[in-house]
């Protein structure tokens, strides 16, 4: 049991949760002006497991045919049998149902974002079939982590950051469109959809460094309009950094590093601009 447990979580990359946790920790965070109670807190981060896993394993079963035909994907744990359809819809449903109780337990207007929420996640896996913009849906869909997160403090809409979720939609977007030159001709071979199939890599990867350019320009408005002090902007400097050193570990001819780029540096994306909110909370900067 041990083992199966571990191969699925391995089959959705369940420890890359932490590129939208900490964003719906922000929103959390500025919703509160500190630190949430401590019960919202853990209803955040079942919701957020819930939704992620629910999604991934989703795009697991739904591009499984595709995944057995790519020699990058064809070892994933389902094309390779080590998953099953049962076990893999049954993770996606228990999953799913986590999510929606974890957002009934925090407030009505949690809950009734949360299909919407969650409807983005599992139509993103079908984008790939009909758009190159399917980056940006991502990006839209994981824009809601800082929105649930401020939701689930506050129970409003009221005073939402959102220059934040723009900031996250363009982060998400351009390094799942830098990721996306992996499969770029096998996508193009195959019939589906994405920028560097569509447009070529090199285009591809000049978007990419737009869409992080206005990333960086969201994220800072967002330190601006919630009057954060100079830690938030410590972390903003930071992030630049790391937005420049992922453009320079890779480029369309050389993808070598691209796991470097895309878990290191968008993990520690995340992780230092939820903490450079809290210490610009927690030293009176808001």
């Amino acid at each position: 049991m041990l083992k199966k447990i571990g191969i699925l979580l391995e089959m959705i990359k369940f420890k890359l949760t932490i590129f939208a946790m900490p964003f719906a920790f922000t929103g959390a965070f500025l919703a509160g002006r500190g630190l949430p109670d401590w019960k919202v807190f853990l209803w955040i981060i079942l919701a957020m497991a819930g939704a992620r896993t629910c999604a991934m394993g989703f795009n697991r079963i739904v591009d499984r045919k595709f995944d057995g035909a790519n020699p990058r994907t064809e070892a994933r744990a389902i094309p390779a049998g080590e998953v099953s359809m049962v076990e893999a819809s049954a993770m996606v449903v228990f999953a799913g149902l986590i999510f929606f109780f974890a957002c009934y337990s925090l407030n009505p207007l949690t809950l009734a974002l949360s299909p919407v929420a969650l409807f983005l996640t599992l139509f993103y896996s079908y984008t790939k079939r009909f758009t190159a913009l399917c980056h940006l849906v991502l990006g839209v869909a994981l824009a809601f982590s800082p929105l649930g997160g401020w939701v689930a403090v506050k129970g409003s809409l009221v005073g939402y950051p959102w220059v934040l979720s723009l900031g996250v939609l363009f982060w998400v977007a351009g390094f799942d469109t830098i990721y996306a030159c992996l499969d770029a001709d096998f996508d193009r071979k195959i019939g589906l959809h994405s920028l560097p199939s569509r447009i070529g890599k090199k285009r591809a990867f000049r978007l990419a460094g737009l869409f992080h350019i206005l990333a960086f320009a969201f994220f800072t408005l967002t330190g601006l309009y919630a009057q954060l002090n100079v830690f938030y902007f410590i972390g903003i400097i930071l992030t630049a950094g790391a937005l420049l050193y992922q453009h320079k570990l890779v480029n369309p001819e050389d993808l070598s590093r691209i796991h470097v780029s895309f878990f290191s540096m968008n993990g520690f994306i995340s992780v230092a601009l939820f903490f450079a909110t809290w210490l610009a909370l927690i030293t009176n900067g808001g």
